[in-house]
C-alpha cells in the first residue's frame, strides 16, 4: 500500500466513515422541534378526534343558539341575546338557527 492510500484508510477509520449513526439525535431542524414540542407536552395526542358537539347544551334540545349556547325555545334564546331597546332579537332560520340582536 501506498502512503497516500495509509492515510486514506486512517482517515476513514478515525472519522467512521461508512459507519452507521448510533446516536438519537434528530438529522433535521423540523424533527428537533417536533421532539421539542412533544418534550413539552405542546402537541395533542393522535387519537384526539377533532369532530363533535359545537354548541353548550343538549343536543336534542338545540334549536336555537346564542354564542355557542343552546336554547329550547326562541323567547328564551332572545332572553338570553339580551338585546338592548333600538335593537330586535331577529333569527337566520337555520338549524340550529343563530340569534342576533338586530
Amino acid at each position: 500500500m501506498s502512503l497516500r492510500s495509509l492515510h486514506a484508510v486512517w482517515v476513514c477509520l478515525a472519522l467512521g466513515c461508512g459507519a452507521p449513526q448510533t446516536t438519537n439525535e434528530p438529522t433535521t431542524a423540523k424533527e428537533k422541534q417536533l421532539r421539542e414540542a412533544k418534550a413539552k407536552g405542546e402537541l395533542d395526542p393522535r387519537e384526539k378526534r377533532w369532530g363533535g358537539w359545537r354548541y353548550q347544551g343538549d343536543r336534542e334540545d338545540c334549536f336555537f343558539v346564542v354564542g355557542r349556547k343552546c336554547f329550547k325555545t326562541e323567547k328564551t334564546a332572545c332572553d338570553a341575546a339580551k338585546c338592548q331597546a333600538p335593537k330586535k332579537c331577529s333569527s337566520d332560520g337555520g338549524g340550529p338557527a343563530t340569534l342576533t340582536c338586530k
